[in-house]
């Protein structure tokens, strides 16, 4: 008798886990569908109607800043952990994988939950292929982009909690992974991981590695309950940036502030904006003392620390030679509880970090930027983004 309950208290507990798994891996449905395809649509062809060219300051390219060459930094151990996630899959799963190097796949990105991604989504992975796309992430990523990508996607858990249970819209496993070209030692490749406040795009090239567009963030920032309680991002940065504008003086800061007002959002470099036209702002770095300069690439590199440490260190060297045309430019407050954006700029890096209205959490005033809405964005200007100077070199190089 007693063999009997254990065994059907045990059939009930795996019932039990089975429905909450499936509540957790919900999918929209419906009018919902087609609303959220016709909406990603409209998206793609707008944001794609001109060809890439690169955020630039004045529409043209600055020409000569990136060149094929060896950073004295293998990416073999990227280009296996690719081979075992393709390996991974079903040859359909494959397929729809798969993407050419130059494929405007690349492009296509969004931060929005309704936005029709393509490639395979970690929501429909056994344990296994998610574990190699993880694989995958972590020998891509340092061990610090890897666990801030696995708290976004967990975060997106606990906005569904706080959405009444919405985990048709938000959840863990809704992030998709998309291959582009041949994973290879020497020809060009890459891949991208894409989904709510969590966009990758990492292009290999022999040795060489571009990491942008990057797109991180969270609603909220942090899991003050839930399944995640206590999982926090982004404060980092974020206090970083507020000691940075706080270091400068009266006359820094004067150029500095180009607004000292906050009412809404303002990062300009998001998804489909490809070719913006961003004239420097702010104060120059060139003005700065050696110190500040110093603090300021500290704040650079809590970005670019997201790669692994090989190819961080090679693009900091980069940031480094071109210190003096960077541009730091802040909108918001300076007290402790602050909203703010800020924007690092120069012709190599972009990085823009802001506090953004409230757009999922309950009970927020739509209207006021708040802490607990963070988007923050690392681009590459004059063409590089996605690699494509690279690409584009490679191409007159070789014949394809």
């Amino acid at each position: 008798m007693k063999d009997s309950l254990t065994r059907t208290r045990i059939v009930v507990a795996a019932a039990a886990l089975s429905l909450i798994s499936i509540a957790f891996s919900q999918r929209p449905t419906g009018d919902k569908v087609e609303r959220y395809k016709t909406m990603s649509k409209q998206a793609e062809e707008r944001g794609l109607a001109d060809p890439y060219k690169g955020i630039t300051t004045s529409g043209t390219p600055q020409p000569g800043l990136f060149a094929i060459r060896s950073s004295g930094v293998s990416t073999e151990p990227v280009r296996k952990a690719a081979m075992n996630f393709l390996q991974a899959l079903t040859p359909d799963q494959r397929k729809a994988t798969k993407f050419p190097v130059d494929d405007p796949e690349w492009r296509k990105w969004m931060n929005q939950h309704f936005y029709v991604r393509q490639g395979i989504g970690f929501i429909d992975m056994t344990d296994a292929q998610r574990e190699s796309a993880f694989g995958l992430m972590r020998a891509s990523l340092s061990a610090k982009g890897l666990k801030l990508s696995r708290d976004i996607m967990k975060l997106n858990h606990t906005l569904g909690e706080l959405n009444n249970g919405n985990f048709s819209d938000y959840g863990e496993w809704f992030y998709y992974i998309t291959i582009m070209g041949e994973p290879s030692a020497k020809d060009p490749w890459g891949w991208q991981v894409d989904g709510h406040h969590l966009i990758i795009n990492y292009f290999v090239l022999g040795d060489q590695v571009v990491m942008t567009p990057t797109f991180v963030g969270s609603e909220p920032v942090i899991a003050k309950s839930g399944k995640y309680e206590g999982t926090v991002i982004m404060q980092t940065e974020q206090n970083k940036g507020l000691a940075f504008v706080n270091s400068l003086n009266e006359v820094e800061r004067k150029k500095a502030i180009i607004e000292v007002s906050k009412t809404g959002n303002n990062n300009i470099g998001e998804a489909f904006k490809d070719n913006v036209v961003l004239a420097y702002a702010g104060v120059p770095a060139s003005e700065l003392s050696p110190k500040q300069q110093t603090q300021l690439l500290d704040l650079v590199q809590e970005y670019v620390d997201n790669m692994d440490s090989g190819h961080a260190r090679v693009k900091m060297d980069e940031v480094r030679k071109h210190i003096r045309d960077t541009h730091f430019a802040w909108i918001g407050g300076t007290e402790p509880d602050s909203v703010f954006y800020y924007r690092i700029h120069s012709p190599v890096i972009l990085i823009e970090f802001d506090h953004q209205l409230p757009v999922g959490l309950p009970n927020m005033d739509r209207k006021k930027p708040a802490r607990e809405h963070i988007h923050a964005v690392v681009r590459t200007p004059n063409g590089n983004d996605y690699g494509k100077d690279l690409l584009r070199q490679h191409y007159a190089q070789h014949a394809h």
